[in-house]
């Protein structure tokens, strides 16, 4: 049979009609593909961009525009590149991040040189710098913000705020910069105590919100209910790094709140979902500030407790999970066992 249809392929000639057939279908596809490309780059990158692109000259990331970075980012938090990006590897994983010095006021005892200071054979200057600053003045003392004892739920708040931050540079692949006002309304939308004000009373209450807001339709992109538990692994490791590493997330949510807030100031009311946005992330500001001046007064035995805790309340969401895939796997074999059409 194989040497039969060999030999009828080799017989077959391609007459004019066929040819010309052929050359009308790959014009159309070039035509085709030519409008595909024009309305590409209307909607994503800027002549000046496409025309180094079409020249041959290789682009990075430090090319693109302040729009072009952001619509990049966008693009990754709503999953349309993530099949094509190297997952970020978070700074509290790194080994540096162990070896953080505040000093007893909170400022960073080690400042990073600037760039052309640095050399280029210093060993480790790029894994240092992806460390987040501590803070650039001393942190006032929690007496000189406000006269009454701080709660006993600011724990629980802890929490909450940290698994909203490791959330959203998971998002947006570690660089909220690119995107301060989009990564802001990610927060607000993730936290209960930064969002809407309210004040869980403990720590399962706190995780199950966050666990629901990454669940929901905006975020399910990101992996769902299996990525929400993974986000948990990243509050726990941070809360084993001690008060330094703590107060160093803060600070860079804190920075990342006041970009927000720029950029807020910038935008249109229009482009903006609430009249109240601008005050949200103001008094957002102001409890990141309140609860890093409380972090850096707490004695380092309380971090291991706390994520002892949320390592045990991680424990019963996952069994619990298990409880219902099984339980719903025996609900569908039942239903399976059962006759559709039963005879009278």
């Amino acid at each position: 049979m194989k040497e039969n249809v060999v030999q009828e392929l080799q017989q077959m000639q391609p007459d004019e009609q066929t040819k010309n057939k052929m050359l009308d279908i790959l014009k159309r596809f070039h035509s085709e593909e030519e409008m595909d490309e024009d309305s590409f780059a209307d909607s994503t990158l800027s002549e000046e961009t496409m025309e180094k692109i079409l020249s041959g000259q290789e682009i990075s990331f430090d090319d693109l525009s302040l729009e072009e970075k952001k619509r990049f980012h966008r693009a990754i938090a709503y999953g349309e590149l993530s099949k094509m990006i190297k997952p970020w590897d978070p700074w509290w994983s790194k080994p540096s991040a162990r070896n953080i010095c505040l000093s007893k006021e909170g400022t960073q005892l080690v400042q990073p040189l600037p760039d052309q200071e640095l050399l280029d054979d210093d060993i480790g200057s790029d894994e240092l710098s992806e460390v987040p600053l501590g803070p650039e003045i001393p942190l006032p003392p929690l007496s000189r913000l406000s006269s009454k004892e701080p709660s006993p739920l600011l724990t629980v708040h802890l929490v909450d705020i940290l698994y909203s931050y490791c959330f959203t540079l998971r998002l947006y692949n570690g660089d909220w910069k690119s995107d301060a006002l989009g990564s802001v309304m990610v927060v607000l939308s993730v936290s209960l105590v930064l969002g809407q004000g309210a004040q869980p009373e403990t720590v399962l209450e706190a995780l199950s919100h966050c666990l629901e807001q990454v669940c929901c339709p905006v975020y399910r992109h990101m992996g769902g209910l299996q990525f929400g538990l993974g986000v948990i692994d990243d509050v726990i490791s941070l809360l084993g790094l001690g008060t330094p590493a703590l107060v160093c997330a803060l600070c860079d949510m804190h920075r990342l709140i006041q970009e927000g807030e720029k950029e807020a100031k910038s935008e249109r009311p229009r482009k903006l979902r609430t009249d109240g946005t601008r005050s949200a992330i103001k008094l957002a500001e102001r409890r990141i500030y309140f609860i890093t001046c409380w972090v850096h007064e707490q004695p380092e035995e309380a971090w291991f407790s706390l994520a002892a805790i949320v390592r045990a309340e991680k424990t019963s969401a996952m069994e619990f999970q298990q409880s219902n895939k099984s339980e719903n796997l025996n609900n569908k074999a039942e239903v399976k066992g059962k006759s559709l059409i039963q005879e009278f």
